[in-house]
Protein backbone atom coordinates (compact mmCIF):
# COMPACT_ATOMS: atom_id res chain seq x y z
CA UNK A 1 0.00 0.00 0.00
CA UNK A 2 1.50 3.07 -1.02
CA UNK A 3 0.80 5.43 2.65
CA UNK A 4 0.98 2.20 5.00
CA UNK A 5 3.96 0.83 6.42
CA UNK A 6 3.22 -1.52 8.78
CA UNK A 7 1.23 -1.61 12.86
CA UNK A 8 1.62 -0.47 16.64
CA UNK A 9 0.12 -1.91 18.86
CA UNK A 10 -2.03 0.77 21.04
CA UNK A 11 -0.72 -1.05 24.44
CA UNK A 12 2.76 -1.92 24.59
CA UNK A 13 3.79 0.27 21.28
CA UNK A 14 5.70 -2.84 19.19
CA UNK A 15 5.33 -1.83 15.68
CA UNK A 16 5.37 -4.64 12.77
CA UNK A 17 5.70 -4.32 9.24
CA UNK A 18 2.48 -5.76 6.86
CA UNK A 19 3.31 -9.42 7.09
CA UNK A 20 3.99 -9.82 10.71
CA UNK A 21 0.15 -9.78 11.99
CA UNK A 22 -3.17 -9.61 10.47
CA UNK A 23 -5.61 -9.18 13.72
CA UNK A 24 -4.02 -7.97 17.30
CA UNK A 25 -0.60 -7.86 19.19
CA UNK A 26 1.08 -11.07 19.54
CA UNK A 27 2.27 -10.24 22.21
CA UNK A 28 -0.54 -8.70 24.77
CA UNK A 29 -3.73 -9.26 22.55
CA UNK A 30 -3.58 -5.32 21.87
CA UNK A 31 -5.80 -3.12 19.05
CA UNK A 32 -3.28 -2.18 16.41
CA UNK A 33 -2.91 1.30 14.58
CA UNK A 34 -2.23 1.24 10.99
CA UNK A 35 0.97 3.23 10.69
CA UNK A 36 0.72 5.87 7.91
CA UNK A 37 3.47 7.47 6.29
CA UNK A 38 2.72 11.21 7.58
CA UNK A 39 5.50 12.63 5.83
CA UNK A 40 5.24 10.75 2.18
CA UNK A 41 1.53 12.06 2.47
CA UNK A 42 2.70 15.87 3.07
CA UNK A 43 5.53 16.14 0.54
CA UNK A 44 2.69 14.70 -1.99
CA UNK A 45 -0.69 16.41 -0.58
CA UNK A 46 -1.90 19.50 0.69
CA UNK A 47 -5.51 20.18 2.46
CA UNK A 48 -7.44 21.41 -0.42
CA UNK A 49 -5.42 18.61 -2.67
CA UNK A 50 -8.21 16.28 -0.75
CA UNK A 51 -11.07 19.26 -0.45
CA UNK A 52 -11.11 19.87 -4.05
CA UNK A 53 -11.97 16.61 -4.67
CA UNK A 54 -15.45 15.77 -6.82
CA UNK A 55 -15.87 11.94 -5.26
CA UNK A 56 -18.76 12.05 -2.68
CA UNK A 57 -18.37 9.35 -0.43
CA UNK A 58 -15.21 8.07 1.89
CA UNK A 59 -12.93 7.52 -1.06
CA UNK A 60 -12.45 11.02 -1.24
CA UNK A 61 -10.19 10.64 1.34
CA UNK A 62 -7.99 7.83 -0.65
CA UNK A 63 -4.95 9.72 0.20
CA UNK A 64 -5.12 8.68 3.92
CA UNK A 65 -6.41 5.59 3.67
CA UNK A 66 -4.45 2.02 3.36
CA UNK A 67 -6.12 0.54 1.02
CA UNK A 68 -6.52 0.82 -3.24
CA UNK A 69 -9.88 2.40 -4.44
CA UNK A 70 -11.72 -1.18 -5.42
CA UNK A 71 -11.72 -0.92 -9.03
CA UNK A 72 -14.89 -1.38 -11.54
CA UNK A 73 -17.92 -0.09 -12.11
CA UNK A 74 -20.29 2.01 -9.17
CA UNK A 75 -21.11 0.02 -6.37
CA UNK A 76 -22.59 0.86 -3.11
CA UNK A 77 -19.09 0.14 -1.99
CA UNK A 78 -18.57 3.75 -3.41
CA UNK A 79 -21.50 5.13 -1.49
CA UNK A 80 -20.19 5.00 1.71
CA UNK A 81 -19.40 7.76 3.46
CA UNK A 82 -20.15 11.42 2.69
CA UNK A 83 -23.30 11.52 4.89
CA UNK A 84 -25.14 15.21 5.84
CA UNK A 85 -24.52 17.27 8.76
CA UNK A 86 -28.09 18.71 9.56
CA UNK A 87 -28.39 22.07 11.81
CA UNK A 88 -30.73 21.75 14.31
CA UNK A 89 -31.93 25.01 15.56
CA UNK A 90 -34.96 24.28 17.29
CA UNK A 91 -33.89 21.45 19.80
CA UNK A 92 -30.54 23.94 19.86
CA UNK A 93 -32.99 26.47 21.56
CA UNK A 94 -34.44 23.98 23.93
CA UNK A 95 -31.04 22.94 25.52
CA UNK A 96 -29.73 26.63 25.20
CA UNK A 97 -26.97 25.75 23.08
CA UNK A 98 -26.38 28.72 20.64
CA UNK A 99 -24.81 26.20 17.56
CA UNK A 100 -26.26 22.52 17.67
CA UNK A 101 -25.72 19.87 14.63
CA UNK A 102 -25.99 16.12 14.02
CA UNK A 103 -23.97 13.93 11.08
CA UNK A 104 -26.21 11.48 10.11
CA UNK A 105 -25.25 7.92 9.65
CA UNK A 106 -28.31 6.32 8.93
CA UNK A 107 -27.85 7.60 5.02
CA UNK A 108 -25.45 5.25 4.13
CA UNK A 109 -25.90 2.30 1.57
CA UNK A 110 -26.83 -0.10 4.91
CA UNK A 111 -28.41 2.71 6.84
CA UNK A 112 -25.79 2.68 9.66
CA UNK A 113 -21.57 3.86 10.28
CA UNK A 114 -20.72 0.52 10.25
CA UNK A 115 -20.51 0.47 6.28
CA UNK A 116 -17.48 3.00 6.53
CA UNK A 117 -15.31 -0.01 7.73
CA UNK A 118 -16.98 -3.06 5.90
CA UNK A 119 -16.44 -0.87 2.77
CA UNK A 120 -12.68 -0.76 3.93
CA UNK A 121 -12.56 -4.47 5.10
CA UNK A 122 -14.07 -6.02 2.06
CA UNK A 123 -11.76 -3.99 -0.47
CA UNK A 124 -8.44 -4.96 1.78
CA UNK A 125 -10.12 -8.53 2.01
CA UNK A 126 -10.16 -8.22 -1.60
CA UNK A 127 -6.57 -7.48 -1.64
CA UNK A 128 -5.25 -10.03 -0.03
CA UNK A 129 -7.21 -12.87 -1.88
CA UNK A 130 -9.48 -13.68 1.49
CA UNK A 131 -12.20 -16.50 -0.40
CA UNK A 132 -14.47 -15.50 2.95
CA UNK A 133 -15.04 -12.60 4.85
CA UNK A 134 -16.68 -13.29 8.52
CA UNK A 135 -18.26 -11.25 11.67
CA UNK A 136 -19.91 -11.33 14.58
CA UNK A 137 -22.26 -8.70 15.19
CA UNK A 138 -25.62 -7.35 16.79
CA UNK A 139 -27.22 -6.63 13.17
CA UNK A 140 -25.17 -3.29 11.61
CA UNK A 141 -21.74 -4.28 11.01
CA UNK A 142 -23.39 -7.69 9.57
CA UNK A 143 -25.69 -5.56 7.63
CA UNK A 144 -22.38 -3.50 5.96
CA UNK A 145 -20.25 -6.69 5.66
CA UNK A 146 -23.37 -8.47 3.98
CA UNK A 147 -23.97 -5.49 1.83
CA UNK A 148 -20.35 -4.56 1.11
CA UNK A 149 -20.10 -7.99 0.01
CA UNK A 150 -22.73 -8.60 -1.89
CA UNK A 151 -21.65 -5.14 -3.88
CA UNK A 152 -18.47 -7.41 -5.37
CA UNK A 153 -19.49 -10.92 -5.17
CA UNK A 154 -17.87 -11.28 -1.69
CA UNK A 155 -19.05 -14.68 0.11
CA UNK A 156 -19.60 -13.05 3.69
CA UNK A 157 -20.41 -15.19 6.92
CA UNK A 158 -22.41 -13.43 10.04
CA UNK A 159 -22.27 -14.88 13.38
CA UNK A 160 -25.12 -12.74 15.24
CA UNK A 161 -26.88 -13.18 18.73
CA UNK A 162 -30.27 -14.85 18.11
CA UNK A 163 -32.14 -11.82 20.06
CA UNK A 164 -30.54 -9.34 16.93
CA UNK A 165 -33.64 -7.32 15.82
CA UNK A 166 -35.39 -9.01 12.91
CA UNK A 167 -34.96 -5.80 10.66
CA UNK A 168 -31.26 -6.31 10.87
CA UNK A 169 -31.47 -9.98 10.31
CA UNK A 170 -33.71 -9.44 7.44
CA UNK A 171 -30.68 -7.66 5.78
CA UNK A 172 -28.02 -10.08 6.64
CA UNK A 173 -30.52 -12.69 4.67
CA UNK A 174 -31.60 -10.82 1.31
CA UNK A 175 -27.60 -9.10 1.39
CA UNK A 176 -27.08 -13.35 0.73
CA UNK A 177 -25.01 -14.04 3.55
CA UNK A 178 -24.68 -17.02 5.05
CA UNK A 179 -26.07 -16.14 8.46
CA UNK A 180 -25.76 -18.46 11.89
CA UNK A 181 -27.50 -17.32 15.03
CA UNK A 182 -26.07 -17.80 17.82
CA UNK A 183 -28.11 -19.14 21.33
CA UNK A 184 -26.23 -16.60 23.54
CA UNK A 185 -24.74 -13.30 23.41
CA UNK A 186 -22.56 -10.77 21.03
CA UNK A 187 -19.98 -11.59 22.91
CA UNK A 188 -20.32 -15.19 22.66
CA UNK A 189 -20.89 -14.45 18.85
CA UNK A 190 -17.17 -12.81 19.01
CA UNK A 191 -15.44 -15.62 20.13
CA UNK A 192 -17.15 -18.18 17.81
CA UNK A 193 -16.59 -16.29 15.30
CA UNK A 194 -12.49 -15.97 15.72
CA UNK A 195 -12.51 -19.67 16.33
CA UNK A 196 -14.34 -20.22 13.07
CA UNK A 197 -12.00 -17.70 11.06
CA UNK A 198 -8.91 -19.77 12.48
CA UNK A 199 -10.51 -22.85 11.83
CA UNK A 200 -11.47 -22.41 8.23
CA UNK A 201 -8.94 -19.80 7.12
CA UNK A 202 -11.58 -16.78 7.04
CA UNK A 203 -10.51 -13.64 6.79
CA UNK A 204 -11.86 -12.30 10.20
CA UNK A 205 -13.73 -8.45 10.11
CA UNK A 206 -14.52 -8.13 13.53
CA UNK A 207 -14.98 -4.69 15.47
CA UNK A 208 -12.03 -4.38 17.87
CA UNK A 209 -10.16 -7.31 16.52
CA UNK A 210 -9.22 -5.99 12.90
CA UNK A 211 -7.08 -3.05 12.45
CA UNK A 212 -8.48 -1.86 9.16
CA UNK A 213 -12.23 -1.40 10.69
CA UNK A 214 -10.73 1.95 12.02
CA UNK A 215 -9.70 3.05 8.88
CA UNK A 216 -12.98 2.88 8.03
CA UNK A 217 -14.57 4.37 10.36
CA UNK A 218 -11.88 7.34 10.62
CA UNK A 219 -12.80 8.62 8.16
CA UNK A 220 -15.75 10.64 9.54
CA UNK A 221 -13.50 12.66 11.22
CA UNK A 222 -12.23 13.62 8.19
CA UNK A 223 -16.00 14.48 6.91
CA UNK A 224 -16.55 16.37 10.05
CA UNK A 225 -13.16 18.48 9.12
CA UNK A 226 -13.83 19.47 5.83
CA UNK A 227 -17.75 20.63 7.44
CA UNK A 228 -16.15 22.22 10.35
CA UNK A 229 -13.74 24.20 8.03
CA UNK A 230 -16.08 25.37 5.88
CA UNK A 231 -18.32 26.15 8.85
CA UNK A 232 -15.77 28.42 9.98
CA UNK A 233 -15.29 30.14 6.94
CA UNK A 234 -18.82 30.83 6.24
CA UNK A 235 -19.04 31.84 10.60
CA UNK A 236 -16.07 34.44 9.96
CA UNK A 237 -17.66 36.02 6.50
CA UNK A 238 -20.74 36.82 8.30
CA UNK A 239 -19.15 38.34 11.39
CA UNK A 240 -20.77 35.54 13.29
CA UNK A 241 -20.85 36.10 17.36
CA UNK A 242 -19.11 32.22 17.78
CA UNK A 243 -15.56 32.04 19.55
CA UNK A 244 -13.68 30.89 16.58
CA UNK A 245 -11.43 29.38 19.41
CA UNK A 246 -14.09 27.18 20.73
CA UNK A 247 -13.61 23.60 20.34
CA UNK A 248 -15.99 21.84 18.33
CA UNK A 249 -17.76 19.04 20.61
CA UNK A 250 -18.40 15.48 19.13
CA UNK A 251 -20.81 13.34 21.07
CA UNK A 252 -20.79 9.62 20.20
CA UNK A 253 -22.58 6.72 21.40
CA UNK A 254 -19.94 3.95 22.62
CA UNK A 255 -20.64 0.55 22.70
CA UNK A 256 -17.11 -1.90 21.67
CA UNK A 257 -15.60 1.02 21.76
CA UNK A 258 -14.30 0.94 17.70
CA UNK A 259 -16.51 4.23 16.25
CA UNK A 260 -15.27 6.65 19.10
CA UNK A 261 -11.67 5.30 18.77
CA UNK A 262 -11.94 5.52 14.91
CA UNK A 263 -13.28 9.05 14.89
CA UNK A 264 -10.28 9.96 17.36
CA UNK A 265 -7.98 7.70 15.11
CA UNK A 266 -9.07 10.19 12.22
CA UNK A 267 -8.55 13.48 13.83
CA UNK A 268 -4.44 12.62 14.81
CA UNK A 269 -4.34 11.68 11.53
CA UNK A 270 -5.38 15.40 10.39
CA UNK A 271 -3.00 16.51 13.59
CA UNK A 272 -0.13 14.58 13.03
CA UNK A 273 -0.43 15.84 8.96
CA UNK A 274 -0.22 19.91 10.37
CA UNK A 275 -3.93 20.06 8.60
CA UNK A 276 -5.60 21.01 12.16
CA UNK A 277 -4.46 22.94 15.15
CA UNK A 278 -5.92 20.81 17.74
CA UNK A 279 -8.38 18.12 18.36
CA UNK A 280 -12.13 18.51 19.11
CA UNK A 281 -13.80 17.50 22.11
CA UNK A 282 -14.72 14.10 21.72
CA UNK A 283 -17.17 12.54 24.25
CA UNK A 284 -18.70 9.21 24.84
CA UNK A 285 -21.74 8.13 25.83
CA UNK A 286 -23.02 4.48 27.09
CA UNK A 287 -26.19 2.68 28.16
CA UNK A 288 -26.29 2.67 31.70
CA UNK A 289 -26.68 -1.21 31.27
CA UNK A 290 -23.65 -1.57 29.06
CA UNK A 291 -21.24 0.83 30.65
CA UNK A 292 -17.80 -1.09 30.85
CA UNK A 293 -15.63 1.77 29.30
CA UNK A 294 -17.49 4.66 31.26
CA UNK A 295 -17.14 2.73 34.47
CA UNK A 296 -13.14 2.22 34.13
CA UNK A 297 -13.14 6.08 32.39
CA UNK A 298 -14.50 7.38 35.64
CA UNK A 299 -12.76 4.67 37.77
CA UNK A 300 -9.35 6.51 36.22
CA UNK A 301 -8.25 3.06 34.75
CA UNK A 302 -7.74 1.25 31.25
CA UNK A 303 -8.38 -2.16 32.84
CA UNK A 304 -11.98 -2.97 31.37
CA UNK A 305 -14.43 -5.01 33.87
CA UNK A 306 -16.65 -6.95 31.88
CA UNK A 307 -20.34 -6.29 33.07
CA UNK A 308 -23.41 -8.48 31.88
CA UNK A 309 -24.62 -5.65 29.49
CA UNK A 310 -28.70 -5.33 29.14
CA UNK A 311 -29.94 -2.23 26.98
CA UNK A 312 -32.53 -1.65 24.21
CA UNK A 313 -29.94 -0.51 22.44
CA UNK A 314 -28.88 -3.40 21.29
CA UNK A 315 -25.74 -1.69 18.57
CA UNK A 316 -24.18 -0.79 21.89
CA UNK A 317 -25.08 -3.99 23.94
CA UNK A 318 -21.43 -5.52 24.88
CA UNK A 319 -20.50 -7.55 28.21
CA UNK A 320 -16.66 -6.81 27.15
CA UNK A 321 -15.42 -4.10 24.69
CA UNK A 322 -13.29 -5.12 22.50
CA UNK A 323 -11.70 -1.98 21.82
CA UNK A 324 -12.19 -0.33 25.55
CA UNK A 325 -8.49 0.92 25.89
CA UNK A 326 -8.19 3.25 22.62
CA UNK A 327 -11.82 4.31 23.46
CA UNK A 328 -11.19 5.71 27.01
CA UNK A 329 -8.21 7.34 25.27
CA UNK A 330 -10.22 9.30 23.03
CA UNK A 331 -12.11 10.99 25.35
CA UNK A 332 -8.99 11.37 27.99
CA UNK A 333 -6.62 12.87 25.56
CA UNK A 334 -9.18 15.05 24.27
CA UNK A 335 -10.49 16.45 27.09
CA UNK A 336 -13.31 14.68 26.85
CA UNK A 337 -15.78 12.50 29.14
CA UNK A 338 -17.89 9.54 29.36
CA UNK A 339 -21.59 9.72 30.50
CA UNK A 340 -23.98 7.24 30.90
CA UNK A 341 -27.57 7.15 29.83
CA UNK A 342 -30.99 4.86 30.89
CA UNK A 343 -33.06 3.13 28.49
CA UNK A 344 -36.18 5.37 29.27
CA UNK A 345 -33.53 8.51 28.27
CA UNK A 346 -32.53 6.55 24.94
CA UNK A 347 -36.30 6.05 24.08
CA UNK A 348 -37.31 10.00 24.85
CA UNK A 349 -34.15 11.15 22.88
CA UNK A 350 -35.65 8.87 19.51
CA UNK A 351 -38.86 10.59 19.93
CA UNK A 352 -37.49 14.21 20.12
CA UNK A 353 -35.02 13.34 17.07
CA UNK A 354 -37.79 12.55 15.23
CA UNK A 355 -39.85 15.73 15.61
CA UNK A 356 -36.47 16.88 13.88
CA UNK A 357 -36.95 14.54 10.52
CA UNK A 358 -34.30 12.40 12.00
CA UNK A 359 -35.38 8.66 13.13
CA UNK A 360 -32.49 7.19 14.96
CA UNK A 361 -32.13 3.42 16.37
CA UNK A 362 -31.79 3.45 20.17
CA UNK A 363 -27.92 3.28 20.04
CA UNK A 364 -28.23 6.58 17.52
CA UNK A 365 -30.23 8.12 19.64
CA UNK A 366 -28.23 7.51 22.78
CA UNK A 367 -25.71 10.23 21.52
CA UNK A 368 -28.14 12.93 21.73
CA UNK A 369 -29.75 11.53 24.86
CA UNK A 370 -25.91 12.06 26.30
CA UNK A 371 -25.63 15.63 25.45
CA UNK A 372 -29.31 16.29 27.47
CA UNK A 373 -27.84 14.99 30.42
CA UNK A 374 -24.67 16.53 30.03
CA UNK A 375 -25.94 20.10 29.38
CA UNK A 376 -27.73 19.24 32.98
CA UNK A 377 -24.66 18.32 34.37
CA UNK A 378 -22.92 21.92 32.80
CA UNK A 379 -20.62 19.71 31.23
CA UNK A 380 -21.31 21.58 27.76
CA UNK A 381 -21.83 25.24 28.06
CA UNK A 382 -24.01 27.36 25.94
CA UNK A 383 -21.44 28.62 23.42
CA UNK A 384 -20.13 25.09 23.42
CA UNK A 385 -20.72 24.02 19.27
CA UNK A 386 -22.01 20.59 19.33
CA UNK A 387 -22.41 17.94 16.73
CA UNK A 388 -23.94 14.86 17.71
CA UNK A 389 -23.58 11.58 15.59
CA UNK A 390 -26.47 9.36 14.79
CA UNK A 391 -25.10 6.30 13.93
CA UNK A 392 -27.71 3.98 12.05
CA UNK A 393 -31.52 4.10 11.39
CA UNK A 394 -34.90 3.51 13.40
CA UNK A 395 -36.01 1.33 10.81
CA UNK A 396 -33.72 -1.38 11.80
CA UNK A 397 -35.28 -1.74 15.45
CA UNK A 398 -39.14 -0.74 14.73
CA UNK A 399 -39.72 -2.42 18.53
CA UNK A 400 -37.90 -0.06 20.17
CA UNK A 401 -39.08 2.92 17.90
CA UNK A 402 -42.73 2.13 18.84
CA UNK A 403 -41.73 2.67 22.40
CA UNK A 404 -40.71 6.21 21.77
CA UNK A 405 -44.35 7.14 20.49
CA UNK A 406 -48.16 6.55 21.00
CA UNK A 407 -50.14 3.88 19.10
CA UNK A 408 -52.19 5.44 16.06
CA UNK A 409 -55.99 5.22 16.61
CA UNK A 410 -58.43 2.98 14.37
CA UNK A 411 -61.37 4.88 13.68
CA UNK A 412 -64.22 4.20 11.07
CA UNK A 413 -64.09 5.59 7.77
CA UNK A 414 -65.98 8.50 8.15
CA UNK A 415 -65.85 12.10 8.99
CA UNK A 416 -67.31 12.43 11.88
CA UNK A 417 -64.75 9.39 13.26
CA UNK A 418 -61.93 12.16 12.29
CA UNK A 419 -63.82 15.41 14.04
CA UNK A 420 -64.25 12.68 17.38
CA UNK A 421 -60.58 12.13 17.11
CA UNK A 422 -59.17 15.74 16.49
Amino acid sequence: MKNFSGYKCSLCGTEYLQEQVTYTCPKDGGNLDVILDYEAIKKKFQPEDITSRTESSLWRYLPLLPVDEPQGDSTPLHAAGWTPVFALPRLAKKLNLDHLWLKDESRNPTASFKDRASAVVVTRAREIKADVVVTASTGNAGAALAGMSAAIGQKAIIFAPKSAPQAKVAQLLVFGAKVILVDGTYDDAFDLSIKAANEFGWYCRNTGYNPFTLEGKKTAAFEIWEWWEEAHHDWHKKNSPLDGHSPLTIFVSVGDGNIISGIHKGFKDLFALGWIPNLPRIIGVQAAGSAAIANAFNANTEIITPVSAVTIADSISVDLPRDGVRAIRAAKETNGTYITVSDAEIIKAIAELGKMGVFPEPAGATAYAGLVKAIASSVVRSADPVLVLNTGSGLKDIRAAMQSVSEAPIIEPTLEAVKKIL
